[in-house]
């Protein structure tokens, strides 16, 4: 015992007490007894740290026996300090801690012989555990995450979850838009979930929103990251594609299995998500959470960029004027720029926004809601919400005749800013009639006015949460005689209601130019028409013997099914056949590419406001192996015809009379090589430099067609017919190219000066709407989570009509389904579609010359229903008639802007406008 040896040594002892410190090491197994530790890094890294430190304070007991004891027998040499006898404890740790370091400062050094001895093994010992221990320690404490932790939300403020496909630029991108100024009030964090840390690069952009965006390490799978990211918590879970990806469908199963865990861990959460392939919508729709009703949606870029590309096939430039509306943009002019340059740019500046409409237009036609808008606050009113009469799901009608505008009604604008929107709020007849500076239009103090905010903010309060009928109940409860008074129930029928009477005159001859039809039902006359039948037909009729004419839901043209060998034409047959007014499809594919949906494509052309005589022929120049995998979604459209060639060959683009057609669409379906990323649109660049560089021989005349020369059809099964002189250089072929990579749009125009860096948007192909690139539609996902009406109303323009119960049909994978003519199917036809007026003639012929834009607004809505919605005018002004001018598109012109001869207006025009319209 240490008292004995202290009697005999004299002084006191300090023993071997020393060596309780070897207890340290059981620590790491206590803390996992009691579940303190869980996973094997923390409990690898206590076993270190415990053995380390154990070690090191017993070895430092060790020389502080041994130096305050001296050497046997006589223990006289003991470790002595300015002649003052002994060596603390601490000393030897700092001692221990130099020598194992290595440093060896030799401020302190053993003096016994047993000391010097002790020493020497421990530097052995001591030194080689130093070196195996602190690297490992350090290497544990290193890949602790350092984006791991919790989100925590101290502000109160709202947050969304990003995950997906998160790299530099694609969160560049997103935030740019997100965050941009012209929103209102966005006060959201971004929350952003991916399993790799973030590149130097990437941490710069963090650092620089730090206070607006926060960066964790997890995986979606896993429910504990889940939580550390407060998904139950956020506002909405976006789930960003990647769209540069080797294989889409693997890119759609890992995004579609991420929000099936993002659902199981909170089934109330909004999702909004971005997917490659149109056909993969349906494995979303066993999810059971998934509802489109509560806000969540599907950003599919095959269907909105061939949707994109299609409505450019039926007005040229309408693409880049759409993705400049859901794209946030600020615009600024110069006078160092092309006058070209400063008005595309001035439309590149508006947006799409919502606005709950005042209670001065309430009994307004939409016609004279949208020239009050447009004349008055300087906006331009598109589309309203209208709602059910029967407590249904709301529609979003685009320019409807007819209706009534009820109250409450949210209105959907074309503007600079959102500020601007607010105009449409605060309009109040009473207050705002004299007022000519549309700035000074703000909130009045009017009695009316404050009654009816009253009511519709208490609606949007309640109403989400609510039934149909609370909110009945709710306005009804407004003060009498107020301009809220008028409920819901009484509202007028949307424009899309069923009509009571189809005109004969709308739809043409039964021959339908090469429609097959049933003799036995044509043959039998009738002076009156029926609603349930298709218009070709007699009032009697027998189910067995109508042709159906639309798809199920009477949205779509259709036709039986047709093999593909029925639709293929060599390259002699295409030459024997005189095409013109056709679209041509260059497609670029391997036999086994991934599907790129060409349905999505040729759908919009087929809408059934269209008539039959109306739709343009599609030709596909591409290989037939990977059209024949496409083929199934197709054979049920009319109007296709396939050529087995490529698209580089100039043979086969004469014989499908490129100079001929009204739109030649470049696509291709390629996988992009990881190799160099850039090449990826190497054939379509070529193919368009290619026609360029063509010439065709303009000596074809016009031919016209014979009225009685109704059974000589060519084998495409249209008349042999010309409506116009093609054009002698390629250059001057109507052609829209779709790109991968945005850098690659230098390559398309060789005349052009822009410069490399140029945002997509700014460089003139884009500008004059012949280059189309998937990276437009980045946007969407900001512009979905900050308005959700705004996808719809753009999935409805650009995809012809396509409704959740086609979509439902479409997944069953049998394709489009034909259906009979009904009432109900039959109403579907009238609605608004995209169309392109010219102001060389025609109607409207006498505002081309010196006219503005405002007169030219007002009199299209007033005369004809058509809504104006921009220009699409020749760059080089002083040439305008010059075919080889290049065009650009102006986006809500002012209200004075000039207009020029050779201008063409986008418009929105009605099923029956036909007459008015030269589209």
């Amino acid at each position: 015992p240490p008292s004995f040896v202290s009697i005999y040594l004299n002084r006191t002892w300090i023993g071997l007490r020393f060596l309780r410190a070897l207890r340290l090491m059981t620590v790491p197994d206590i803390l996992q007894y009691l579940n303190i530790l869980k996973t094997s890094t923390s409990i690898r890294l206590a076993q270190l740290i415990s053995i380390f430190i154990s070690v090191w304070l017993t070895a430092a007991g060790i020389i502080h026996l041994l130096e305050n004891s001296g050497d046997p027998p006589d223990f006289s040499n003991a470790y002595e300090v300015n002649g003052t006898r002994g060596l603390s404890y601490w000393d030897c740790v700092y001692f221990m801690m130099v020598t194992m370091s290595t440093v060896g400062y030799g401020d302190i050094s053993c003096k016994t012989i047993l000391g010097k001895v002790a020493i020497i093994i421990f530097i052995f010992g001591g030194l080689a555990m130093f070196a195996s221990c602190i690297p490992e320690i350090i290497d544990l404490i290193g890949t602790r995450p350092k984006y791991g932790g919790c989100y925590k939300n101290e502000r109160g403020r709202r947050h969304i979850v990003v995950c997906g496909h998160i790299t530099y630029e694609s969160v560049s991108h997103f935030l740019k838009d997100f965050l941009h100024e012209d929103r209102e009030d966005v006060d959201v964090e971004v929350v952003f979930l991916h399993r790799a840390e973030p590149d130097l690069e990437f941490e710069g952009l963090l650092k620089r929103q730090h206070t607006r965006v926060k960066y964790f390490q997890g995986s979606l799978m896993n429910a504990m990251d889940l939580e550390r990211a407060k998904v139950h918590e956020a506002d909405a879970c976006l789930v960003l594609a990647n769209k540069y990806c080797q294989d889409p469908d693997a890119e759609d199963a890992a995004n579609i299995m991420r929000v099936i865990s993002i659902k199981n861990y909170s089934d109330d959460i909004r999702v909004i998500i971005q997917l490659m392939q149109y056909h993969n919508k349906a494995y979303l729709l066993n999810i059971p959470s998934w509802d489109w009703k509560q806000g969540d949606d599907v950003i599919c870029l095959a269907e909105l960029k061939l949707g994109f590309i299609a409505q450019s096939c039926l007005a040229p430039g309408f693409s880049t004027m759409m993705a400049n509306l859901f794209a946030m943009r600020s615009f600024k002019t110069s006078p160092d720029m092309a006058a070209w340059q400063n008005d595309y740019l001035q439309g590149t500046g508006c947006e799409m926004y919502t606005e709950t409409l005042s209670p001065t237009f309430t009994g307004m036609s939409f016609s004279q809601a949208s020239e009050l808008c447009f004349v008055k606050l300087k906006l331009l009113l598109l589309a309203i919400e209208v709602k059910s009469d029967d407590g249904g799901d709301s529609k979003i009608s685009i320019n409807p005749r007819g209706a009534k505008i009820p109250a409450n009604t949210v209105g959907f604008f074309i503007a600079q800013s959102a500020e601007e929107v607010k105009r449409a709020w605060f309009y109040c007849k009473a207050c705002h009639e004299d007022v000519k500076d549309e700035n000074q239009i703000k909130k009045c103090k009017c009695k009316n006015l404050a009654t009816f905010r009253k009511g519709v903010r208490a609606i949007q309060l309640v109403g989400r949460a609510s039934e149909h009928k609370d909110d009945d109940n709710l306005l009804a409860t407004t003060k009498p005689g107020g301009p809220a008074q008028s409920s819901m129930v009484n509202a007028t029928k949307p424009a899309n209601n069923v009509k009571k009477n189809v005109s004969v005159k709308e739809e043409p001859k039964p021959n339908m130019n090469g429609r097959p039809t049933n003799k036995a039902a044509v043959q039998q006359k009738s002076a009156k028409m029926e609603v349930g039948i298709a218009d070709d037909q007699a009032k009697d009729f027998d189910f067995e013997k109508t042709e159906m004419k639309y798809d199920s839901t009477g949205m779509f043209h259709w036709t039986p099914a047709r093999a593909i060998e029925d639709c293929i034409l060599d390259r002699n047959q295409a030459a024997m056949t005189v095409l013109n007014g056709h679209v041509v499809v260059c497609l670029f594919a391997d036999p086994d590419s991934p599907l790129i949906g060409l349905r999505n494509l040729v759908m919009p052309l087929r809408a059934s406001n269209f008539h039959y005589h109306e739709l343009k022929h599609v030709v596909i120049v591409g290989s037939v192996d990977y059209i024949r995998r496409e083929w199934k979604t197709l054979q049920n459209l009319p109007k296709i015809s396939v050529l087995n060639g490529s698209p580089l060959s100039r043979a086969d683009l004469r014989a499908v009379n490129v100079n001929l057609c009204d739109m030649c669409v470049i696509l291709s379906a390629k996988v992009p090589s990881n190799d160099d990323p850039t090449l990826a649109d190497k054939e379509a660049i070529l193919a368009s430099l290619n026609i360029k560089a063509m010439t065709f021989d303009d000596t074809i005349g016009v031919l016209s067609q014979n009225n009685g020369a109704s059974d000589s059809l060519s084998p495409l099964g249209s008349p042999i017919v010309l409506q116009r002189k093609g054009s002698v250089y390629g250059a001057n072929v109507p052609m829209i190219t779709e790109l991968v990579n945005d850098s690659n749009v230098q390559f398309l125009d060789q005349d052009d000066d822009d410069d490399p860096d140029t945002e997509l948007y700014l460089t003139q192909p884009f500008a004059c709407g012949t280059a189309f690139a998937v990276s437009v539609l980045d946007s969407l996902m900001s512009t979905t989570y900050f308005n959700q009406n705004a996808l719809t109303l753009i999935r409805s323009l650009i995809t012809g009509g396509a409704t959740p119960e086609l979509e439902l049909i479409l997944a069953e994978g049998a394709g489009l389904r034909g259906g009979y003519s009904t009432p109900e199917t039959l109403s579907n036809r009238d609605r608004c579609r995209v169309g392109q007026i010219s102001l060389f003639e025609g109607p409207l012929a006498s505002f081309g010359e010196g006219g503005k834009y405002i007169d030219l607004f007002v009199a299209a809505l007033r005369n004809y229903g058509m809504l104006c919605i921009g220009l699409y005018r020749f760059r080089d002004t002083a040439n305008a008639f010059d075919a080889s001018s290049k065009r650009y598109v102006i986006t809500n012109p002012p209200t004075d802007f000039n207009l020029l001869p050779s201008d063409q207006v986008f418009v929105f025009i009605h099923w029956r406008g036909r007459k008015t319209s030269s589209v």
